[in-house]
């Protein structure tokens, strides 16, 4: 137990590439986690509904989802940097195109497809990818947690910034100013240049085709297990940030209090990722994420049963936020373990499809079951069920690295 200690002091984190790896996941994070404060002010000046709404976040976070594993590879193969300086341009695209969108298609094409492209390339799959390729496995969990920390913050930073936007310009110009702010990510993303054959940690790395590490990974049971528990990690964390705000105001609550709440998820949520990285070297991974869901579904059946007040608002909110993206590190660190980081943004994107997936289904399901049944309650439920099937399938996965009697060490 004494022996990898050393093997850290040798080895400090490179605080560089972290530094902007983390800069990056707060800039990339912080528009589409504001996304709830643009609905009630563009449907009111489109007259559009919840449901088209909904429809645009939820493409977003599908093609968000389908985008991880395509940049995740090009990062790979080409470079991060490289991956990083185009997403700047198709998130600053699909921000300007949602600002002036005058009919659902373009609200679904810019403010869906394209900034959900935006994020794809730029978000923890291809930033924490980059981690891992110069952090020591020994401290993975802890880089991984500043990266996950760092998109928390961009939550914290964003939510009441996009609303001081909207109050002074206008939602249309607020994603305009967004659009702007995207366009740093190339000047920042400099130190994360490299693939996945120019890390420090590539001695560590087996030589592997695409083929051959898809056809490891869909064939060993706890990677599978993985990419099914994390569906309803999307699923709950985009349905809250797309629809959290409508809620409260639906319950009467003051629209303050919407912001402060996302202000506050983000905030926690820093603090729940630090956490989350640190319990991660030190616990088991699987039992941890198991905690996590368990936790997610008590919080909201407290939320529903409960009286609702500003009160139960803002518990609700820091409970929420210290578990919000508290199973990043975990997933992504039992990733590498399983299966070393020559395609860890490939495989990690996979595992953030499924994230993605849950992610569409949790937003549009949420404006279209209001549209139905006039409230959002079977959404919540919903949310409940699904977080203690994550916590019974995350339970059996095994923290180990996968046997690999065929395949000869890279050069």
């Amino acid at each position: 137990m004494s022996e990898p200690r050393p093997t850290t002091a040798r080895a400090p984190l490179p605080w560089l590439i972290i530094v902007s790896g983390c800069a990056i996941a707060l800039l990339s994070f912080g528009p589409r986690s504001a996304m709830g404060f643009f609905q009630l002010p563009m449907l009111a000046d489109t007259g559009w509904d919840r449901t088209t709404f909904g429809l645009a976040m939820a493409i977003q976070n599908l093609f968000w989802g389908i985008g991880q594993p395509i940049f995740g590879a090009i990062a790979d193969r080409f470079g991060t940097w490289r991956v990083l300086a185009l997403s700047a341009l198709i998130y600053s695209a699909g921000l300007i195109m949602m600002a002036h969108a005058d009919s659902p298609v373009w609200l679904h094409i810019g403010g869906g497809v394209l900034v959900g492209l935006g994020i794809a390339s730029a978000s923890f799959g291809v930033v924490l990818a980059a981690f891992a390729r110069n952090v020591a496995p020994e401290q993975r969990s802890l880089a991984f947690g500043f990266g996950t920390a760092a998109g928390s913050a961009g939550m914290f930073v964003f939510a009441p910034l996009s609303q001081g936007l909207i109050d002074a310009l206008g939602w249309s110009d607020a994603l305009v100013w967004l659009a702007i702010m995207m366009l740093i990510i190339p000047v920042i993303a400099i130190p994360l240049r490299g693939n996945s054959s120019s890390g420090s940690q590539k001695q560590t790395d087996i030589e592997q085709s695409i083929s051959e590490a898809l056809r490891e990974a869909f064939g060993h049971r706890s990677f599978l297990l993985l990419v099914s528990g994390f569906f309803v990690c999307g699923f709950q964390v985009a349905f809250i940030t797309a629809h959290f705000p409508a809620y409260l105001r639906d319950i009467n609550i003051a629209d303050s209090y919407a912001v402060l709440s996302l202000a506050l998820i983000g905030f926690f949520n820093i603090i729940g990722s630090l956490a989350s990285g640190i319990i991660g070297q030190r616990h088991s991974k699987p039992a941890f994420l198991t905690l996590i869901y368990i936790g997610r579904s008590i919080a909201v059946t407290a939320f529903l049963l409960l009286p609702q007040t500003e009160t139960s608002v803002v518990v609700f909110a820091i409970v929420m936020g210290l578990l919000w993206l508290s199973t990043v590190p975990p997933t992504n660190a039992l990733v590498a373990i399983m299966f070393g980081t020559r395609h860890l943004g490939l495989l990690g994107g996979l595992v953030f499809f499924s994230h993605q997936v849950g992610s569409f289904l949790g937003v549009w399901l949420g404006g279209y079951l209001y549209d139905v049944f006039g409230t959002y309650n079977p959404v919540w439920w919903l949310g409940v069920a699904l977080g203690l099937f994550a916590a019974i399938v995350h339970w059996p996965i095994r923290e180990v690295a996968v046997p690999r009697p065929v395949l000869a060490p890279a050069e």
